[in-house]
């Protein structure tokens, strides 16, 4: 290869990563294409990789592949690390099925919310807005520090880190924190 033609290769390249960077979001450093869904995005996404083995396991991947559209907050590995030693481990244990799915649908949302949405349900309630969840969860979103803040139902709080990753079927927020159902 001439010397003209790797660098014409190299500064394609170059210009094809720069649009891509400007135009497509990366989520851990993947690009996440809106015209994919939420399975096709969260597969490649190297900072969701326990989300995605939860989500196969608890039989959950052709609803989220579905028309939708959702809303998806969805848990880094970092947050399921820290869930308590054993948790993930227990949870994807056959026999602890049904918790998973619990635990996942209240991840989810029968509805597009983008992050503009949400902090304006959040002022037109006051400051605090219930999230209905398809796992029959309520949340409560709030505002702190200028970062959308999910209130689980045990009181533990999630920030959004990452919002609006725009999918074919929905949207994904990036979130710190495993949110909970009540404790049973």
């Amino acid at each position: 290869m001439s010397r003209i033609t790797l660098t014409a290769t190299l500064a394609a390249s170059l210009i094809a990563g720069t649009a891509l960077a400007q135009g497509v979001p990366t989520v851990g450093g993947a690009p996440m294409f809106p015209e994919r869904n939420i399975v096709e995005n969260a597969v490649n996404s190297p900072i969701h990789t326990t989300l995605v083995a939860a989500v196969t396991e608890a039989g959950l991947v052709d609803t989220l592949a579905s028309a939708g559209p959702f809303t998806v907050f969805a848990p880094t590995d970092d947050a399921f690390a820290a869930l308590p030693e054993g948790s993930v481990a227990a949870l994807l244990e056959r026999r602890n099925r049904d918790r998973l799915v619990e635990i996942l649908t209240c991840h989810v949302v029968a509805a597009e919310a983008f992050s503009g949405d949400i902090v304006g349900m959040i002022n037109a309630s006051g400051g605090a807005h219930p999230i209905e969840t398809v796992g029959g969860c309520t949340f409560t979103a709030r505002m702190s520090g200028g970062m959308v803040m999910i209130e689980d139902e045990q009181g533990r709080m999630a920030t959004v880190t990452q919002a609006d990753v725009d999918q074919s079927n929905g949207v994904i927020h990036v979130i710190d924190t495993v949110l909970l159902p009540d404790a049973d």
